[in-house]
């Protein structure tokens, strides 16, 4: 039998070995761009208002109410926050924002997150800009090199972030007082504080770097009853990762625009009791 050979060009127009000779680049006909455009949008427009807010360094405190993104607040330069995390534990050599202090860890946090890197690695630099669609990189490294190799200390940046959340809790259970900081007393501000720190704890814990510290290691579940119900509950949350993501940035950024807002006394805190 006379041998016959394949005709068929595996590089195909888009130069890439292996790949079938079709002309265009994908076969998607939905409109798998909109995905990665809204996440530009909305990361951008975070970041934007979350840089004004940092370098702004005023109106961040009305009583009993302070922005999320200055505390703890570890400056001289600090505003008067009676009861407050306003440590000056930097002293008074800090002349700028104190929002600056720690506001990279939870960044890093954020940064490093296993759900924000597919975020902004299809949104930003379209590696790949969305699944069956071939990113426009020829080569492709990886988290080996910098800055990426940072995303490795995500753990790290859990336990950071984790901390501040509780500095944020001591900060919301301190929102239930009024303006002249007596016990009791809850308003709009309250209901905001109360939502964000839930939703701030949500995200934390639903992460995967708290998952697999919780249970990653075991190789008997039986033999740990307790840290099973914890893993279970923690992969539960797990599923819900990325909405809790943009929830809980949602709720730090509509926060401290609350507390702006009522800095420069556009309106009165509405008092529910």
């Amino acid at each position: 039998m006379a041998s016959t050979e394949s005709t068929t060009d595996r590089s195909g127009p888009a130069g890439q070995a292996g790949r079938a000779a079709i002309t265009q680049r994908h076969l998607r006909i939905d409109r798998w761009w909109l995905g990665p455009t809204v996440t530009v949008a909305a990361l951008l427009a975070f970041v934007v208002y979350a840089t004004w807010r940092a370098f702004a360094n005023a109106d961040y405190y009305a009583a009993p109410y302070v922005s999320p993104f200055y505390s703890p607040c570890l400056a001289e330069n600090c505003a008067e926050m009676r009861g407050g995390p306003n440590w000056a534990l930097f002293g008074d050599w800090w002349g700028l924002s104190p929002a600056l202090i720690f506001l990279a860890l939870p960044l890093g946090f954020r940064l490093t997150c296993y759900y924000y890197r597919k975020a902004y690695y299809r949104g930003f630099w379209g590696s790949p800009p969305a699944c069956a669609v071939a990113e426009p990189h020829r080569r492709y490294t990886g988290e080996t090199r910098f800055p990426l190799i940072i995303n490795n200390a995500h753990r790290y940046f859990f336990y950071a972030s984790a901390a501040i959340a509780v500095v944020l809790t001591y900060d919301t259970v301190l929102a239930f007082r009024d303006e002249h900081y007596a016990w009791g007393h809850m308003g709009l501000g309250t209901v905001l504080a109360v939502v964000n720190i839930a939703l701030v704890w949500g995200y934390t814990i639903s992460c995967h770097s708290c998952r697999h510290i919780i249970g990653g290691r075991l190789k008997s579940f039986s033999a740990h009853p307790v840290r099973y119900r914890l893993w279970t509950l923690v992969s539960r949350l797990n599923g819900r990762h990325m909405a809790l993501a943009w929830a809980s940035l949602t709720s730090l950024a509509v926060t401290d625009l609350y507390v702006y807002l009522l800095a420069v006394d556009a309106f009165s805190d509405p008092r529910l009791f």
